[in-house]
């Protein structure tokens, strides 16, 4: 299923055909078709660059191509981690974060060390009640969001919540990396930042670790300044990607439209089929998106499920062409409010009915 809203305007290139041109080389004769590798730690002096951990090529393609698809620009990072790090170095000592009760456990990991050390103040809310942002907002830094959250699979109000942070003077931040611009364009929605785990469905194949953060090009707001100000953090702590895994990350991004569309029409056949099955307990599945996440009774059926499939693989991350599954509370950090029969199921290419098969097979059997 595409999202309508990618729908370019009159002249605008598709984002499927962004994820397919954006950062490639000039289109002269005997140029590659694709970013080289670049392995330079240090370049001749004169120029822009000067260092490595300034700048690369092989990167700015990446960027280049990302930035397109968000409708921003971009940044590229170490990790995930690295990303979200450089983005909480924005706010001030003792400044509050409003945060989703459910959340990626890296992005509450962080904030609860940060709190743990008085470096700042966290307010874990639930982030579909407007009306509780609204007052968490007060004297708020930042509003960090996901849409849909990790994993308890909940759609948000983007626009409305970010009206209401702005209103009360605090960024907006939104974790992309379930529906990626392919599904839904933040920046365009008045995010001052987005964030992405482009380890995961950007890159598609499990074998790179790589963030990014892209903020809006508009002259006329903060972004400008907001880009300067990030990449001078990320050059001063040296959180940079490796040349080799931002080459990867650009070609995995180049399928990222077909891959997505693939697995969201099976995740969209799982979850109506999961449905029906006497021993889910409940699906949540927000219709669009390749994430879904599955509740049996208890930890203990969700364990044995998790270990009893053939084809999908019991492993935390998401996003590749593999699908993977786990029982989410099994990592302590998980909120106590997502059930412990949780299990998020990230699908992934292969065909809908040996995945259900599989599935479907697993369930039958729990006690």
């Amino acid at each position: 299923m595409s999202d309508t809203s990618s729908t370019p305007a009159a002249g605008a290139r598709h984002r499927d055909t962004l994820a397919v041109t954006a950062g490639r080389p000039a289109v002269v004769a005997d140029a590659p078709l694709n970013a080289p590798i670049t392995m330079a730690s240090t370049y001749v002096a004169g120029g822009g660059t000067e260092y490595g951990r300034y700048g690369n090529p092989t990167w700015t393609a990446f960027e280049d191509a990302l930035g397109a698809l968000e409708g921003g620009r971009a940044l590229s990072f170490a990790s995930g981690q690295a990303a979200i790090a450089c983005v909480l170095d924005l706010v001030g000592n003792g400044e509050k974060v409003v945060a989703p009760r459910h959340a990626y456990t890296g992005t509450i990991g962080q904030l609860g060390d940060l709190a743990a050390r008085d470096r700042l103040e966290t307010d874990l809310v639930d982030v579909t009640d407007v009306e509780a942002v609204r007052a968490a907002c007060e004297e708020a830094a930042i509003l960090w969001l996901e849409s849909p959250s990790n994993p308890a699979m909940e759609v948000l109000d983007l626009p409305a919540l970010i009206e209401v942070a702005h209103g009360a003077g605090a960024r907006v931040v939104v974790d992309n990396t379930f529906a990626t611009a392919m599904r839904q364009r933040p920046l365009e929605l008045g995010a001052d930042i987005v964030v992405l785990s482009a380890t995961k469905l950007v890159a598609g194949h499990s074998d790179l670790l790589m963030g990014a953060l892209v903020v809006p090009e508009d002259p006329e707001g903060e972004g400008p300044q907001l880009f300067d100000v990030l990449k001078g953090r990320r050059d001063l702590i040296g959180a940079v990607p490796g040349p080799f895994e931002a080459w990867l990350a650009l070609r995995g991004l180049r399928t990222l439209p077909v891959r997505l569309d693939r697995a969201e029409q099976t995740a969209t056949a799982l979850a109506e089929r999961l449905s029906g099955h006497p021993a889910v307990t409940e699906v949540r599945y927000p219709g669009w998106g390749s994430m879904l996440a599955l509740v049996v009774a208890d930890a203990d059926r969700a364990d044995l499920l998790v270990r009893d499939s053939s084809l999908v693989v019991h492993a935390t991350s998401l996003g590749g062409v593999e699908s993977s599954w786990e029982r989410r509370r099994r990592w302590k950090m998980e909120a106590e409010t997502i059930p412990e029969g949780l299990v998020r199921l990230s699908v992934g290419l292969e065909d809908v009915e040996d995945l259900w098969r599989d599935v479907s097979g697993a369930l039958d059997r729990l006690p």
